[in-house]
């Protein structure tokens, strides 16, 4: 997850000077609180929760029972992240879920938050768990808007109901009742955006919550606005009392510590966070396995979902196999590749993994749609003893096999170069207790 590599890395680099030290003193606690009071302010993360943060960390951090430790830096390191989980919310915070159907959910947002996107994303994952989401187009402003809920919600498998450019707040009565009456258990309502907030939209917004009375009033912000998205949340929460929040564009590239400063400001939890551009690239929000991201410890159990649904039990006995027998091919290797840009990407799955992220420096390029097709054709090209033994590919054989799949000697090394990368990995992996290979 790119939002927090930053941070991740400043933070990781001030605990390992700690642990050049035996034992910690009070001052060395200090001077490395002071470097993460500096991590978190360039991270933009809000100063009032920079101030409390730290301070709550050093007041625990310099405690006898740390100074003393057999491992301090550890007992410190424990310590923050206990805070950053506290400061995110503690624990997962589910959907609320109405005692008579449907559940309606109401989104509310900026434009440009990508919104109407979320509204599908969420109905799939809904639907996923085994709900029948209606989606309802009240955002009857923004040109495109009501056509482009009709193509998520198709792509998504859900029914979109819309009345065209009317009246928003009728749309939305009407749009319960419709869900109602044809057995929908979930209604998801997307509102219409401002490019600002102002009065007009917020008074919108409140007609349609006193009409439809919706379980949850969920608020998508656009986590690379930093700071100004806490404003923004603030000032919803103000108006609307907002019961959850939902962050998109957590796979961009930036500072991305408004999102930490979210939940102490507005006291609302993080109900869910949008990695990505496809319909699937939305996850439930784990405060403690963000923390442990941002440490560096991983995020296994993310992971373990993820391989779930992208890998049948069967296959994962299979490869289980193969990697306890030594018998990891090439064919095997393309194949997992696949897999594993259902789960995001490479770089993502190792992100994941606890101190792995950073010994392989695979980049996000390596691993695209062009790289893959050029891969496929490296490797159909190769024969079958040569998928199962490369170690026996010779320079005549990297010509025949560059030229058979229209490639370049150059591609065909690099190739076998990320294959033997992967067994690396898969071989530490294998090693590591936490995994039973």
């Amino acid at each position: 997850m790119a939002l927090f590599s930053g941070l991740s890395e400043k933070l990781n680099h001030i605990f390992s000077k700690l642990t050049k030290h035996g034992r910690l003193t009070e001052l060395e606690i200090k001077t490395a609180m002071r470097e993460v009071r500096i991590a978190l302010l360039e991270a933009d993360v809000n100063i009032s929760v920079v101030k409390e943060f730290v301070a709550k960390v050093s007041e625990r951090a310099v405690g006898q029972e740390i100074l003393k430790s057999l491992s301090p830096t550890q007992q410190v390191i424990k310590i923050v992240n206990e805070e950053l989980i506290a400061l995110m919310g503690s624990a997962n915070s589910k959907l609320a879920v109405s005692s008579t159907p449907p559940t309606v959910i109401m989104m509310a947002g900026l434009q440009g938050a990508g919104k109407t996107t979320l509204v599908g994303k969420l109905g799939m994952l809904l639907k996923k768990q085994g709900k029948k989401p209606l989606l309802v187009a009240c955002d009857v402003y923004r040109p495109a808007a009501i056509n482009q809920l009709k193509v998520v919600g198709e792509k998504a498998g859900c029914q979109v109901f819309e009345k065209g450019q009317g009246n928003p707040v009728k749309i939305a009565k009407e749009g319960v009742n419709y869900a109602k009456s044809y057995g929908f258990d979930t209604v998801i309502i997307d509102t219409a955006g401002r490019l600002q907030i102002d009065e007009e939209l917020m008074k919108e917004l409140e007609k349609i919550k006193a009409e439809v009375n919706p379980n949850e009033i969920l608020l998508v912000v656009d986590s690379m606005t930093g700071q100004v998205a806490v404003e923004v949340a603030d000032t919803f929460n103000k108006r609307l009392e907002v019961t959850g929040l939902v962050l998109t564009k957590l796979d961009g590239d930036t500072r991305g510590g408004a999102t930490l400063s979210m939940k102490a400001v507005t006291g609302k939890p993080i109900k869910f966070c949008s990695v990505g551009e496809k319909l699937g690239d939305l996850e439930p929000f784990y405060p403690d396995r963000m923390a442990n991201r941002i440490l560096g410890m991983g995020d296994v159990l993310t992971l373990i979902e993820k391989a779930q649904e992208a890998v049948t039990e069967e296959q994962a006995k299979k490869l289980e196999k193969k990697f306890r027998e030594n018998s990891f091919t090439l064919d095997d290797y393309l194949s997992q590749f696949e897999t594993m840009k259902k789960m995001g990407g490479l770089k993502d799955v190792l992100a994941m993994l606890p101190g792995m992220g950073s010994k392989f420096k695979i980049r996000d390029e390596d691993i695209d749609e062009k790289k893959l097709l050029s891969m496929k054709a490296v490797i159909q090209s190769m024969t079958m003893r040569e998928r199962e033994n490369p170690s026996i590919i010779n320079s005549s054989r990297k010509n025949r096999i560059a030229n058979g799949s229209g490639t370049s000697v150059q591609e065909v090394n690099r190739v076998l170069k990320q294959f033997e990368q992967t067994k690396q990995m898969m071989k530490q992996m294998k090693n590591n207790k936490m995994f039973k290979f």
